[in-house]
């Protein structure tokens, strides 16, 4: 018998090997790309509590605290772990990317085979989701590490049911819940994975036989097995609208009936572009009102002519109605009914439901196909040729990641309207000091979507930079209203305000960032410094700026210089003259060991006035219409 299998067992390991050859091939490539400006700073590269690495308070941070709008521990943690190996090399955290999506490519090859027991659809599947170009962005993306780590979990899970299914037992089931958890923690969009799985029990696996008269007791048992993964479900699903309750406020602009017509388009937009994957792009901007009826007719009208049929021809071809649901159901949480964010659509939400129509369409070429003269030559001369040509694509496609320049250029030459591109451009150019043509990207960002907050953010900043302060000014204030909490834009507005003489209105501003977050040292500097330090002496509050100052100096582990210069001149203020000299003392040492002589200088000279028993103003904080002096 183990001779019988040998030959099986060798094309088997042959086809795992070819899998890894084609996604390496198309993947490979990003090895040598860069971070890119959209998520992946958040993510990783700005994130301090990532970058220091994997540590048990890390760890801890990642299960009790939400990482850029979600709760994901697991992924959160392999961005650590990453950090840990590789530092902020971006070719280490790409390097894991393509590992990962390598694992759950000969994992879905060998879940399948054994669920079905047809080896060459199963590699046909497999090699489609390896190298299907709208799988570029779950890949070739750094910040979307939680696609490729729940997709890991996404294959394990179903491994481990198939084998539950075999022979249940307790254990078997727990191993089943327990992959399927992490799952969740790595992306809630597994959600609907119970789902999936009573899908398979009707086909491939057969534990549901509709021709049977006992329909009703057959569903009984495998629905009840499904429940405590529900279960699991609901508290991620909560869990979740929690963590993006502030990210879904823009549903609130957004009228039911939109979010329901998108849905409707998207679900066949991502059919078609499985077929012709061309103009993909990072960033696709929602349609909002503006769907033409004709289009969102003809979607339905596709949608339940597709539905209807897999529903007619459930007992010729189940695995139709299988694949065909579990495309129409794993999108569910991500269709847009409730929307987060501002995309009409987004390539890496088919990551994993469109394996659902890869096994439709595989089984079905299979079945039609049967009556064919030379039919295993012309089906593996069409797979090679599929293959190949997507391949190519994907590969074409995955070159577009190599930087956020390169990306969003792209983005721009194959959509339309894209604000999101216009302002991620616009920040580049930023960085690299060419701030007419950031300006010029930027405003057009807010041209095409005036709610555009970073927009609107960044513009401030190429404006401020510019010399262009009361520009800025207005841009500030604008995305203030968009976004309120925003404590970073609060400290800038406050420190351009203060340069045209508003210093109550800059006052507020600090205010309100400390209100918002308390433990901010910057808010509490710079107040401190206004309290002690102001010409105008109804501002003045020496017992304050004291205050304030002692605990910026413990939110910066007493390792900031300069907000000893602040401490020193919050005690001179309260009269605390003794206090203030041997703090500016400290500040000096720290100033000269850490190389900043000039602050160690100025700090020098505030010693001599503080030993006249003057405390220190400055004269930049006049008011308008005020006197140094305050008369």
């Amino acid at each position: 018998m183990a001779r019988l299998n040998t030959p099986r067992l060798l094309v088997t390991v042959g086809v795992c090997v070819s899998l890894v050859v084609f996604t390496w091939i198309v993947f490979g490539q990003t090895l040598r790309h860069d971070f890119v400006n959209y998520d992946d700073p958040r993510y990783v590269y700005q994130n301090t509590t990532i970058t220091r690495g994997l540590n048990l308070s890390g760890i801890a941070w990642a299960f009790t605290h939400i990482h850029s709008e979600n709760w994901h521990p697991l992924t959160t943690i392999t961005h650590m772990l990453d950090c840990q190996l590789y530092g902020l090399k971006p070719g280490g955290h790409h390097f894991t990317n393509v590992f990962l999506h390598t694992i759950a490519v000969v994992l879905l090859f060998v879940v399948l085979q054994q669920m079905a027991g047809a080896l060459w659809r199963s590699a046909f599947v497999a090699a489609l989701f390896a190298i299907h170009p709208l799988h570029v962005e779950s890949v070739a993306w750094v910040a979307e590490r939680k696609d490729v780590l729940s997709g890991l979990f996404f294959m394990l899970t179903l491994l481990a049911y198939v084998h539950y299914t075999r022979t249940p037992s307790n254990g078997r089931y727990m191993i089943v819940a327990f992959v399927f958890a992490l799952g969740l923690m790595s992306k809630p969009m597994l959600v609907t994975l119970p789902f999936v799985l009573l899908l398979l029990d009707y086909w491939p696996l057969g534990r549901i036989k509709p021709q049977r008269p006992d329909i009703g007791r057959q569903l009984l048992t495998p629905i009840a097995e499904k429940i405590p993964l529900i279960a699991l479900s609901a508290v991620s699903g909560v869990i979740t609208f929690l963590a993006q309750r502030h990210a879904i406020g823009w549903t609130e602009q957004l009228p039911m009936l939109a979010r329901i017509n998108n849905a409707i388009v998207t679900y066949v937009i991502y059919v078609r572009q499985m077929f012709w994957p061309v103009n993909l792009a990072v960033f696709y901007p929602h349609p909002e009102n503006r769907l033409p009826l004709w289009e969102i007719a003809l979607a339905l009208a596709v949608l339940i002519s597709i539905t209807s049929a897999a529903v007619i021809l459930r007992r010729k071809a189940p695995y139709f109605i299988t694949g065909w649901f579990w495309y129409l159901g794993m999108l569910v949480p991500v269709i847009g009914l409730v929307q987060v964010g501002w995309q009409g659509h987004a390539d890496r939400y088919t990551y994993l439901p469109q394996i659902g129509l890869y096994i439709a369409g595989s089984w079905a070429l299979a079945d039609l196909s049967v009556s064919w003269r030379h039919r295993r030559m012309v089906l593996s001369a069409a797979a090679l040729f599929v293959i190949g040509a997507l391949s190519w694509s994907a590969w074409m496609q995955a070159s577009y990641w190599r930087d956020s320049e390169t990306l969003f250029t792209h983005a721009l030459a194959v959509t339309k309207n894209n604000d999101v591109a216009e302002n991620n451009l616009g920040i580049i150019f930023l960085q690299k000091g060419q701030l007419d043509e950031a300006i010029s990207r930027l405003q057009a960002a807010i041209d095409l979507r005036p709610e555009n907050g970073p927009a609107h953010d960044n513009l401030a900043k190429a404006l401020l930079q510019k010399g262009r302060l009361e520009d800025a000014m207005v841009h500030y204030r604008k995305f203030l209203e968009i976004e309120p909490h925003n404590v970073e834009t609060r400290n800038i507005l406050g420190t351009a305000l203060i340069q045209q003489g508003h210093v109550k209105e800059a006052i507020q501003q600090w205010q309100e960032a400390l209100a918002i977050e308390p433990a901010n040292g910057n808010a509490a500097s710079n107040l401190a410094w206004v309290f002690a330090t102001c010409p105008d002496a109804s501002i003045r509050d020496g017992g304050r700026a004291v205050e304030l100052a002692e605990k910026a100096v413990q939110i910066s582990g007493g390792q900031i210089p300069m907000i000893f210069h602040i401490l020193a001149a919050a005690y001179a203020e309260n009269g605390r003259f003794s206090a203030a000299i041997e703090t500016a003392r400290r500040g000096a040492a720290l100033a000269n060991s850490q190389g900043n002589a000039g602050l160690a200088s100025e700090l020098q000279n505030n010693i001599a006035l503080y030993q006249a028993g003057r405390p220190l103003r400055d004269p930049s904080l006049t008011t308008r219409g005020l006197s140094p002096n305050g008369e």
